[in-house]
């Protein structure tokens, strides 16, 4: 069986969401960190965690691949 050059969860999308003690369901707010950049965004409602997410997974296309 040969292995996957590609993971299925690569950990360059590894994020810790951090919920504000004040978030609700209808509310979200806090923190999203990437694990491996250590960037850091805040995010006011879900769509921008969404969005935070989304340009984060754009620009890892953008790089060029690492060499083994």
């Amino acid at each position: 069986m040969p292995l996957r050059v590609d993971p299925t969860y690569p950990s360059r999308r590894t994020y810790v969401v951090k919920l504000s003690s004040d978030a609700a369901p209808d509310a979200l707010c806090g923190r999203l960190e990437n694990l491996v950049t250590c960037q850091q965004s805040h995010f006011a409602s879900s769509r921008e965690l969404f969005d935070l997410i989304a340009r984060d997974i754009e620009s890892c296309r953008a790089e060029p691949p690492n060499d083994p």
